[in-house]
Formats: C-alpha cells, sequence, structure tokens
C-alpha cells in the first residue's frame, strides 16, 4: 500500500512540473511573437488534427481544424499575440497573410485556448469554454439529422443532411470581409440585411466604428460607409449612367481580376463579386473605414484619403458642416517626431474608441494639433499648443497624426487676382456673356420647372382621377397614379437609344424600357410637334386608367419633363397588328384563325368601351398600327390620344376639331364633325377589309382607276367575287363559309349611313353566330383616288392627310 502511494505522489510530481514547463513555455513563445510580430499578426492555435464535418455532440478544440470539401478553406481557433486572446475564424489555406475572413466571436473572445466549438443536443452550434457558453453562434434547431460543413466557398453552413437543406450559414452573418458569393445588399422577403463592420483596429476584431451597407436613398442604390451610425461616405448613385463607383473599382482591381457586380432582383438587391481560381480573393472592410482587395501578393487598395474631413467629396466623402477653427485645405498627416511643447496632451484610456475617433475628437478640438493611439490602437493621445514638431528623420520616434494646414490658399489668391486682372482687362465681354448665359439657363430651367408644374396641376385638377387606382413601383403620386422621373425614364430605355425604339405614330416614337426589377414597359414619347397637348395626354391617362379590359393595353404612369410629355404602357412583345398585316413575310405567320382571333378580340375591346366600361368611350382613331398584340397575338386597343368620353344618355355629339386618320374616318365625322359609337363601328369595318386582305385601305389599285379597299371590296361583293379580296398568304386553309360572313360584317360596317350601321354588339353576333341572318349591304362610304395631278394641285389640304397611317388633326376657323 505504502509502495502503491508513493508511486501515485511520483507520478503526480513529475506530472505537475511538466504542466509549469508546459505553461512556461507557451509564454515565452507568446512573448516572443508580441515582440517581433508585425500588424495583425495572428497564431493559429490548430495542428494537422483535421475534421472534414461536425454533428451533435463532437467537439473541435484548439488542436484541430475543420477543413472545407476540397481543402480551400480552414476554420479554426486561434490567438491574437498583441491581445493574447483567442477567436474562432475561417481562412484561406495556404494564404500567406493568414488573413482571417470570418470571425463568430469578434466580441467576446477566449482568454485562453480552451475553446470549444460543439453542437449541444438542443441544435445549438456554440463555443464554450472551461464548461460555459461562450457565444451561441447559431439558434437552436432541433433536427436528428445536423451536421455542419466548411463549404469550399468559405460559407460555414449547418445543414439537415437528411433533406440537404441549410438552417443556417456564416454568408448571412459577415464580419468585416467579403469572400467571392457573398452578397451585401437586403432582402425584402427574408428581411436579411448583409452588412460588414469594421474591426475596432487591427488587432481587435471587436466591432470597430465603421459599417459598410447597400442602401437605397432618393431612389437609388449606393454603398454607404456609416461612422457611429452617421453617414460618412457613399460610392454614388446607381440610376442613369451605370454604378460609376463599380467601373473605378473594377479599373483598380483589373489585376486581380476581380468582377465586382450589382444585382437586383425581384425581392432584393445585393453587391458581391467573383475572381478567377488560384489566388485567395476578398474584399476586407479596415478598421479605418476603408475598402480593401488583395491577391496572393496581399497588396491593399484604400478606396478613399485615410480620412475625411467634410470638405472634398469628389472620392464620396460626405460633405459635412467644418468647425469655425478648420478650413477647406487642413488635413492631418503621419509624421516621425515629436511636438516640441510636449506639456499640452490630453490622454483618452479609452478601449472601446479607435483611430476614427480620435481623428473626429481632434478634427473638432480648436485647440488640438495632433493625435495618436495606444499600441494596441485603441484609446486616444491628444495634442494642444501652438503645434511646432520637430520631425525625427531616422523613423525611431512613434509615428504621430499632425495637423497640417492649407499652404496653397495663398498661391491660389495670387493666382485668382492674376485671372481676376487679366478677365476685367482682356475679355470683359466674356464675362458678360457668361453671365447672361447663366441668367438665360436659369431662366429656361425655371421656365421648365413651372411649366411641369403647371402640367402636375392641371392632373391633379381633374375630377377624374379620383376613381384611379395605379400603385406601381419608383415614381410621385398625383391622386394614386404614378408620375416617374426623366432620369427614370433616360435609365430604363438607355437614354432613348436606337436599339430600344419600337416604332413611330402620329403623335411622336414609341421605345422599349426596362424597369431595375426586371419589368418590360412600352414609353411613348409625344412628339412636340404633334399636335398632342396636355388636354390629348391627360384625356389618354384619364382613359386607360379608368377603362380595364384583357382588349385594351394597361398604362402604368406617365413622365412630364419640361415639354416633353411621355406615357408608360405595359409592354407588348410582337408590336402592333401591322407589323404583321402588310409585310410579306412577317403576314404568314398569321393563319385564318389568329385574324378571326385577332377581329373577335377587338370586337370585344370595343363593345366594353361602348356598352360596358363606367364611362362610355369612343376611340376615334382605331386602326392597325393602334391595335397592339402580346406574346400570344392576343390584341389590345391602344393610343386613347383622341378618344371621347360620353353620358350615359348621350348617343352622338358634334366637334369643330377634326381628328383621326385618312381612310379610316366614318364620312359624317370628316364631312361634319358628327360622331357616334358607330363611327368606331366605322373604323372597324375597315380594319376587318384589312385583315382578310392583307392590303392597306389607302394603298390599292384596281381597275382602271384607283381605289382604296372599301371601293374595291365593295365592287368584289356586288359581282359575286368576295373571294377574290382573300390575302394570297392565307393560301387554302381557312374557312370560306366564315369568310365571306367577316367580309359582308365588314361591309355592313362601313356603310355611309351612320343608322345603317350594326352595333358592336350586332357584330359581335354576326360573327359568333353563323346561323343569324344578316342583312344585305347598302353601298359604303368609299372614294375614288385622286389622279397624281389633282393630288399635287390640293396645297395644303393633302400634307393634312397622312401617308403612313399617322393620326391627323384638322382645325376648322371660327
Amino acid at each position: 500500500m505504502i509502495i502503491l502511494l508513493l508511486s501515485a505522489a511520483t507520478v503526480f510530481f513529475f506530472w505537475s512540473l511538466a504542466a509549469k514547463m508546459e505553461s512556461l513555455a507557451n509564454y515565452i513563445f507568446f512573448l516572443i511573437l508580441t515582440l517581433f510580430c508585425r500588424k495583425k499578426c495572428i497564431i493559429n492555435l490548430s495542428s494537422v488534427a483535421a475534421i472534414t464535418s461536425m454533428k451533435p455532440g463532437d467537439e473541435l478544440n484548439h488542436s484541430q481544424v475543420l477543413d472545407s470539401e476540397g481543402g480551400k478553406f480552414k476554420l479554426g481557433f486561434f490567438s491574437i499575440p498583441q491581445t493574447n486572446k483567442n477567436y474562432l475564424g475561417i481562412w484561406y489555406a495556404g494564404d500567406p497573410q493568414d488573413k482571417k475572413l470570418w470571425i463568430a466571436n469578434p466580441n467576446t473572445p477566449i482568454l485562453n485556448n480552451s475553446g470549444l466549438l460543439t453542437i449541444d443536443s438542443t441544435g445549438i452550434l456554440k463555443i464554450t469554454s472551461g464548461g460555459k457558453t461562450v457565444v451561441n453562434i447559431a439558434p437552436p434547431l432541433l433536427t436528428g439529422s445536423l451536421i455542419a460543413r466548411l463549404q469550399d466557398s468559405g460559407n460555414f453552413v449547418l445543414q439537415d443532411e437528411t433533406r440537404n437543406s441549410t438552417l443556417w450559414q456564416s454568408f448571412d452573418h459577415p464580419t468585416d470581409c467579403l469572400l467571392p458569393g457573398m452578397k451585401l445588399g437586403y432582402n425584402l422577403t427574408t428581411k436579411q440585411n448583409w452588412t460588414l463592420t469594421s474591426w475596432l483596429s487591427s488587432y481587435i476584431p471587436a466591432s470597430g466604428a465603421f459599417t459598410l451597407s447597400l442602401e437605397s436613398i432618393q431612389d437609388a442604390f449606393q454603398l454607404v460607409i456609416r461612422r457611429r451610425g452617421g453617414v460618412y461616405w457613399t460610392s454614388g448613385s446607381w440610376r442613369n449612367q451605370g454604378f460609376p463607383f463599380l467601373t473605378a473599382l473594377n479599373d483598380s482591381f483589373n489585376r486581380y481580376q476581380y468582377n465586382l457586380s450589382l444585382v437586383s432582383e425581384k425581392d432584393g438587391v445585393f453587391f458581391q463579386f467573383d475572381a478567377p481560381e488560384g489566388s485567395f480573393p476578398s474584399l476586407e472592410f479596415s478598421s479605418n473605414g476603408a475598402i480593401i482587395g488583395g491577391g496572393e501578393d496581399g497588396r491593399i487598395y484604400a478606396l478613399y484619403n485615410e480620412f475625411c474631413y467634410g470638405y472634398e467629396s469628389d472620392d464620396g466623402c460626405v460633405s459635412t458642416q467644418l468647425p469655425e477653427c478648420r478650413k477647406d485645405g487642413d488635413k492631418f498627416e503621419q509624421k516621425s517626431g515629436d511636438f516640441i511643447d510636449r506639456s499640452y496632451n490630453n490622454y483618452y484610456d479609452n478601449a472601446s474608441i479607435s483611430l476614427g475617433d480620435c481623428m473626429q475628437k481632434c478634427w473638432e478640438d480648436c485647440s488640438c494639433v495632433g493625435f495618436t493611439t495606444s499600441s494596441a490602437e485603441t484609446g486616444c493621445v491628444i495634442w494642444s499648443g501652438n503645434g511646432e514638431f520637430q520631425v525625427d528623420e531616422s523613423g525611431n520616434t512613434v509615428k504621430k497624426y499632425v495637423l497640417v494646414s492649407s499652404k496653397s490658399s495663398k498661391r491660389k489668391q495670387k493666382t485668382w487676382i492674376w485671372i481676376v486682372i487679366v478677365v476685367a482687362v482682356v475679355i470683359p465681354l466674356l464675362i458678360s456673356g457668361f453671365i447672361f448665359y447663366i441668367i438665360m439657363r436659369r431662366r429656361k430651367l425655371q421656365d421648365e420647372k413651372e411649366k411641369e408644374e403647371e402640367y402636375i396641376r392641371e392632373l391633379k385638377a381633374s375630377d377624374s382621377f379620383n376613381n384611379t387606382n395605379l400603385r406601381e413601383e419608383d415614381g410621385r403620386e398625383v391622386h394614386n397614379l404614378k408620375i416617374f422621373s426623366f432620369g427614370f425614364i433616360l435609365a430604363a430605355t438607355n437614354n432613348f437609344s436606337i436599339e430600344n425604339k419600337l416604332g413611330e405614330g402620329g403623335f411622336g416614337p414609341v421605345y422599349k424600357g426596362k424597369f431595375p426589377d426586371g419589368r418590360e414597359v412600352a414609353v411613348k414619347r409625344l412628339s412636340r410637334t404633334s399636335g398632342q397637348g396636355i388636354e390629348e395626354f391627360k384625356n389618354e391617362l384619364i382613359l386607360i386608367a379608368k377603362v380595364q379590359h384583357t382588349n385594351l393595353v394597361r398604362v402604368i404612369g406617365c413622365c412630364i419633363h419640361g415639354d416633353e410629355k411621355m406615357l408608360l404602357y405595359e409592354y407588348m412583345p410582337n408590336k402592333s397588328l401591322d407589323f404583321f398585316l402588310f409585310d410579306p413575310e412577317r403576314k404568314k405567320l398569321l393563319d385564318w384563325q389568329k385574324r378571326f382571333d385577332i377581329i373577335e378580340g377587338i370586337a370585344q375591346g370595343l363593345l366594353y368601351l361602348h356598352k360596358y366600361s363606367r364611362m362610355k368611350v369612343i376611340h376615334r382613331d382605331l386602326k392597325a398600327s393602334n391595335v397592339l398584340l402580346d406574346e400570344n397575338m392576343n390584341p389590345k386597343i391602344a393610343d386613347f390620344g383622341l378618344a371621347r368620353i360620353f353620358k350615359q344618355n348621350e348617343t352622338e355629339a358634334v366637334t369643330r376639331r377634326v381628328v383621326g386618320t385618312y381612310g379610316y374616318m366614318a364620312p359624317e365625322f370628316a364631312m361634319e364633325g358628327a360622331f357616334s359609337s358607330k363611327s368606331d363601328v366605322f373604323s372597324f369595318g375597315v380594319l376587318m377589309l384589312e385583315i382578310v386582305s392583307g392590303h392597306r385601305t389607302t394603298r390599292l389599285k384596281q381597275f382602271d382607276r384607283p381605289l382604296n379597299l372599301i371601293g374595291y371590296a365593295w365592287e368584289l361583293w356586288k359581282e359575286g367575287c368576295a373571294l377574290e379580296l382573300k390575302d394570297p398568304a392565307l393560301g387554302d386553309l381557312c374557312d370560306t363559309k366564315l369568310l365571306l360572313r367577316v367580309i359582308h360584317v365588314g361591309l355592313l360596317c362601313v356603310q355611309e349611313g351612320a343608322t345603317d350601321r350594326p352595333t358592336m354588339s350586332d357584330v359581335i353576333s354576326m360573327l359568333g353566330n353563323e346561323s343569324m341572318a344578316m342583312p344585305p349591304a347598302k353601298q359604303p362610304a368609299f372614294f375614288t383616288g385622286r389622279n397624281e395631278a389633282e393630288s399635287n394641285s390640293s396645297g395644303t389640304k393633302a400634307e393634312q392627310c397622312s401617308v403612313n397611317d399617322l393620326s391627323i388633326i384638322v382645325l376648322e376657323a371660327r
């Protein structure tokens, strides 16, 4: 028994001695590293005992690492010698800089190497030390198949192994580094906000003074750096001319082959980048608020000067009110040496303030002439006095930030004196001309602004807006109707580029536009010489806003910029009916069934306008170019600029302002200015004959004299040869009986007497009911074409008639 006790005592003695020797060796080792390590020198506590995954009950200690699937990244505990504190982090395997890319416990370090990473029985991923929880990395995830892995993207994930779904990931909780594939921005659906937070200093990973985020400011996306919550720096807007910051940053990181981009999706917007394989790419947000990038050589790039002073905004710094004692050009320069008067210094021994905080203290203190931080880059030493500084050329003294006043102000003053003298003596007229130009320019801008506000007031004053219910994104509202900014329209249409032009109508060109969220729209840019004023503009806006039907085009909003007025519609990918119908090749895509469906769809849209909408509407400008086709070739009636609203008991009106398109206008409207729903019926009849024949109504020459399409159809009908009107592109694959019925209905619609024409209800019944008896067609209101001499001698009258189906407006004298 005595022998056993002696043996146990001997073993305990040597074990204690070994433990003390190990502790002493560790202390000496850390002391040496502290003395010789440079800035941000970090010791990895993990050895080669690597694992690739963890499950509930597994532990990862300071001597182990978690390797990514391809061995590109490592996760483990590491120590910072300057503070002798331990953290759990992720780094590139083989990175010579050994830069830490993500830290699980930046604000709760471990004071020794007793840290353990584990998944407990409740599914909590956490760090413990000495049996106590240091930090919960992920919340409780109660599932029987949890597994933690480090992916080859550097993303530490906690997954449900059975369902192969990710329950938690480090990419959703970034610290100070952005890796390829990580996001900086926000998700509107999940409310996830990806933001970078700087370290407190180069040696302390705790949350510092700066944050980097992607924010929407005045309908424009910007990267924003905040210092202690206040905006410190912005990247510039992404709106009309792209994102200039991305271009500049891509140029700066060109040698790393980084590709930075801004991604806009339905659920949110984010900034990210990608880089080639074989390097150690990352974007680091440094403790002084700079964006840093580096590759294998570890070179860094600071996005702006070390400090923002508030008087220069060209590099992204936010302009702020300067203290009374500071002026443009004042700045801090880092120098080796000492202030001659060393008695005026104040110490701020606060471990939670960093270099940027010290700079702000000194900048706002008018007596301050310089500052520095402690060896751990926290706390401040601030000097006051006369500012005399003795430079140490050897560079052996601690570097300090010294206030340097602008030395160029006197030189600038002298330069300006000479400029004023030269300008005053040599070119006074140039100054006067320039001032005159500025005054006129401002007056013009003011006039445009007043005119725009006047238009908007007119729109607001309309009672017809009270029932509109348009709610889209990115614009200003007028009684719930969207008014988009001109800059927004420029960005959507790529500055109205020729590639985006869809066509041109009587009131101006139409362009394709694309919103940041991916939606496509059609933008009708009303020509200043089109004749469509604010009344027609407001009329079209109100009408389309109030009438909603599957065969009517939907309005999205409008834009007013000076004299320019624009309407935004839903985009129709197949353009307009005339694009197919009058082209020798494209018309072959319109077989008989498609043409009949288009006729029926137009008829349904007109019937809705005349009878079933909340107001009775007469379109007055129905033609092939005003019928748009969606992706399924369904027709939608568009262009309500000339439309008129009737009261429910009103059937006819007379106007002294004749508007419409030559060849489609009813005779009573063209001659007398009288219009009714039968005016639209006439236009629809012409359109039906065009669809059947494939010819424009005003461009057909037959027999011994030119006839328009109505006259030609009537001649064939009287002679019993109506089938000759059929478009040859239809071939023999059409219902002859139905085709004759369509021609018959078309001729009924274009009869000279308005009372003889059927209503749109009758038209739909006759088209859909083969057994329905139809009245004989009477002579239509057709015209023989003029010969060339007559056309040339008609003077001004001929100029009013369109040769390309454009809408015309004829004003009668009083």
